[in-house]
């Protein structure tokens, strides 16, 4: 057994949980090392208190999970089975008496929640994520090795969207640009869907690309992830094609101003709520602040967005080996929109910033 599902195992039999249930599959992945999207399909791993866990998988995806690595027992079923059915039995083997049950309370949807009620109706229901969540949230040597180089192919695609901006390219011209490029050096995946925004199409945070053609004077924002090894990457940068105005210029440097004051205060024992509180006071202060809609950050590993959350009101120590995103933005509709974004590990020292494409505004001529 491996030592993340003996750590989980320990953490049941100090809350006298019975079995917890997992099927979400970035977790899956984090307890076992299988990588997999069963689309509707159950994958799911349990784990006891004081007996050995066992996988449940579509059975096409057996040989896969065992090349992956997990040794334990693994049932495979067939598109015609009761998968929770079969997951029940094989839970009962282990537990005949299961009156507490935890369940990824954030993942799990309705429908097998309202079946593992069924099945277990006389077990009390409580979150997985208590622990999980402070089991991912600090990376280990071999999870920061792969995030780093989901950060290189990063910096890397920035540095093609940049070196594609051309008078009259479209935004998804240059999105496309950036992914085919990427796939010629290995990478399957992005974290999440690319953002290329010019114009005022910058001022939505979460703008969709399009054919919107890029024209002289515009702010191009690019905000972007790569997957390498099952860990993912996420950075924005905002440059500049031809000369700005004075309103843009002060937006790009306002932000800029905001996200160094972060980088400088984020280290082990300083609480989120503070990081975030250095970069929103910096854009308040330029008279900005209704224009920064967001949280400052987010915890980032297996999935592009998981814990912490860095708002203003979490007052959670930052310890060493944390992996979050600091992305402060300013957003003016009809304007422009700015946001830079890194990510960055907390060290002995202070922090390593992860992403390394330059921030100081760049010019395209």
């Amino acid at each position: 057994m491996t030592d993340r599902l003996s750590a989980l195992s320990g953490w049941m039999r100090e809350k006298d949980i019975d079995v917890v249930f997992i099927s979400s599959p970035d977790n899956v992945f984090y307890l076992s090392g299988f990588l997999s999207d069963p689309h509707e399909r159950l994958l799911a791993i349990a784990v006891f208190k004081d007996a050995e866990p066992f996988m449940i998988c579509p059975a096409m995806d057996k040989e896969n999970a065992k090349n992956a690595g997990w040794s334990l027992e693994l049932i495979g079923y067939s598109d015609t089975d009761d998968a929770m059915e079969l997951a029940y039995n094989a839970i009962r083997k282990r537990a005949p008496s299961i009156k507490r049950t935890a369940i990824e309370k954030e993942q799990l949807n309705v429908d097998r929640y309202e079946k593992l009620v069924s099945l277990f109706p006389d077990s009390q229901f409580v979150s997985a994520e208590e622990k999980l969540h402070l089991m991912r949230m600090v990376k280990s040597d071999d999870e920061l090795a792969k995030i780093k180089k989901a950060c290189e192919f990063a910096d890397f695609a920035i540095e093609t969207g940049v070196s594609e901006i051309k008078e009259g390219k479209t935004e998804l011209e240059i999105l496309a640009a950036i992914e085919y490029e990427l796939k010629k050096k290995g990478v399957t995946e992005m974290s999440f869907s690319t953002m290329v925004l010019t114009g005022k199409n910058a001022a939505s945070p979460h703008g969709t690309p399009g054919l919107t053609k890029i024209k002289k004077g515009d702010l191009v924002l690019f905000d972007l992830g790569v997957i390498w090894e099952g860990y993912c990457s996420d950075i924005t940068r905002t440059v500049a094609y031809g000369d700005l105005n004075e309103k843009q210029e002060e937006i790009y440097t306002t932000v800029l101003k905001a996200q160094l004051a972060a980088l400088d205060k984020a280290r082990a024992g300083v609480k989120s709520s503070d990081v975030d509180l250095a970069a929103r006071n910096v854009i308040e202060s330029a008279s900005y602040g209704d224009y920064f809609p967001h949280r400052l950050g987010h915890g980032l590993g297996i999935s592009v967005h998981e814990f912490p959350s860095m708002t203003n009101t979490n007052n959670l120590p930052l310890e060493k080996g944390m992996v979050f995103t600091i992305e402060p933005g300013i957003y003016v509709p009809g304007v422009a929109g700015v946001r830079i974004e890194d990510d960055v590990v907390v060290t002995d020292e202070g922090i390593e910033i992860l992403t390394k494409y330059p921030k100081e505004l760049v010019y395209v001529r």
